[in-house]
């Protein structure tokens, strides 16, 4: 595969969110599954949780540099939850809700993971596999559900993982990519979307709904 990358399309169920991740390969990237509690929660904060996280709970994450993605269609349908006050920015398409993708709180850490679930097919009909490679880690494993004996998951994120991030996060910063994120302004480095902070009862909902997948 060549280094340049290629094109993965970027869609909400319903179609009215559309975008593209450019020039995706599997070397300037980090493929994870994460098992951790609040991804969890935010995928049932949205509903239709089956559609997004594994028979583990794991929800697959495709990790890259901000400027790589640009919404095309549907942007005023593009929202923003944090279930904690200083928690992730979780973004979704509040037409169909859709999970879209996670960026950090810092200011200062310029990556997006994109939510498997709204990546389609690459350039010329390709799989995205094709493009992302397989998965390289599972992360944070302890939470998983069900019978971990044969998952394969750290029970934190490994030394490898945090290392891939950080020299994406450095070469981010090398070219200017806290000012090219397609989910924050530019001149301020805030959300474009006010993002909504889930009370203290409508966490404690999410999570009993968490707690109790899948029904028995």
């Amino acid at each position: 595969m060549s280094n340049l990358g290629s094109d993965l399309a970027i869609r909400c169920d319903c179609g009215r969110v559309q975008g593209m991740l450019t020039g995706a390969n599997s070397h300037d990237s980090n493929h994870l599954v994460c098992y951790c509690d609040d991804c969890q929660s935010f995928a049932h904060y949205l509903g239709d949780a089956e559609l997004t996280l594994d028979e583990h709970g794991g929800t697959r994450i495709f990790q890259v540099r901000p400027s790589r993605i640009a919404f095309t269609r549907g942007s005023e349908h593009i929202a923003c939850v944090r279930l904690r006050p200083n928690g992730l920015l979780r973004w979704y398409a509040d037409c169909c809700k859709t999970p879209i993708a996670n960026t950090p709180a810092s200011k200062a850490l310029p990556i997006v993971g994109v939510v498997h679930r709204c990546i389609g097919q690459a350039t010329g009909d390709k799989p995205a596999e094709s493009v992302t490679g397989p998965v390289q880690a599972g992360v944070f494993g302890r939470y998983a559900k069900g019978d971990r004996s044969t998952l394969d998951a750290h029970d934190r994120a490994p030394l490898s993982t945090m290392i891939r991030i950080l020299g994406m996060i450095v070469k981010a910063r090398l070219h200017g990519d806290l000012k090219r994120s397609p989910f924050l302004e530019a001149a301020t480095l805030t959300p474009r979307v006010s993002p909504h902070v889930l009370s203290s009862d409508e966490l404690r909902r999410v999570e009993q709904l968490r707690d109790q997948w899948p029904a028995a």
